[in-house]
C-alpha cells in the first residue's frame, strides 16, 4: 500500500468559516479518529489530486500543526454543477486495527468469451474491505482470462491473504453476455411458438 503526503492547515468552524475558505480557493475537510475530537482542516485542491484522482486506495499521511497522522479517505463530496470537491472526511488509522474502506476492482485479461464473440461487462467497480492497515491492498485485479459467455465472477470467488471482501458472496464482479445480434435473434425464433400458444383455440 502506497503513501500520500498530505499537508493541511487548521481552520475555524461554522459556516461564515467554511465559506471563507472555499472563498480563498481551500477545500474545507475533516480528520477524526476513534476516541479523539475531530479536526477541522483546509487544503489546496492540488493537493487532493494523488489521493482522489487515482485508480488505486493509498493510505494519506496528514500533515497539520506540527503533527502527523495516518488515515484514509472515507467520505467526498462534489459540487454537482463545478464537479469541484467541496468537502471530505479523512478517518484515521491505527497501525493495529482493523479498517473497513472501498477499494478499486480492476480486471486483467482477455476473457475467453471474448474471443468468442460476447461482451465482458464490468459490474463491480469498487469493494468493501475489512483488514489491518498493512494489509490493504492499493486495488483488487480480478483475472477474467478462463470467462466464458453466459457466465460471471461472483465476490466469493475472490480471495486475498489477510483481508476480508465485505458483501453478498452472490454479487457480480464481471460477466460476459452474448452478442446483441444473438439475444435477439433467440427471442425472435421464442416469439412464433408463442403466438401459437396465444392463438390456439380450446378442444
Amino acid at each position: 500500500m502506497s503513501e500520500v503526503i498530505l499537508n493541511a492547515e487548521p481552520r475555524a468552524t461554522g459556516k461564515k468559516a467554511a465559506k471563507a475558505v472555499r472563498k480563498s480557493g481551500m477545500i474545507n475537510g475533516v480528520y477524526y479518529s476513534t476516541g479523539s475530537a475531530a479536526i477541522p482542516i483546509a487544503v489546496h485542491p492540488i493537493s487532493m489530486r494523488p489521493i482522489v484522482y487515482t485508480a488505486d486506495a493509498k493510505i494519506v499521511k496528514l500533515n497539520v500543526s506540527g503533527a502527523s497522522y495516518d488515515c484514509v479517505l472515507k467520505d467526498i463530496s462534489f459540487d454537482p454543477v463545478s464537479d469541484k470537491i467541496v468537502h471530505f472526511d479523512l478517518f484515521g488509522v491505527d497501525a493495529n486495527a482493523l479498517i473497513d474502506v472501498e477499494i478499486p476492482v480492476t480486471l486483467h485479461g482477455l476473457a475467453v468469451g471474448v474471443r468468442d464473440g460476447g461482451v465482458l461487462e464490468h459490474i463491480m467497480h469498487k469493494v468493501r474491505v475489512s483488514c489491518l492497515p498493512k494489509d490493504l491492498p492499493e486495488h483488487i485485479e480480478v483475472d477474467v482470462a478462463n470467462l466464458t459467455i453466459a457466465h460471471s465472477i461472483h465476490l466469493s470467488d475472490i480471495s486475498i491473504p489477510n483481508v476480508t471482501l465485505i458483501g453478498k458472496p452472490d454479487m457480480v464482479v464481471a460477466t460476459v453476455v452474448a452478442p446483441r445480434s444473438e439475444e435477439t435473434a433467440a427471442a425472435g425464433a421464442e416469439a412464433p411458438a408463442l403466438v401459437a400458444q396465444k392463438g390456439k383455440k380450446p378442444e
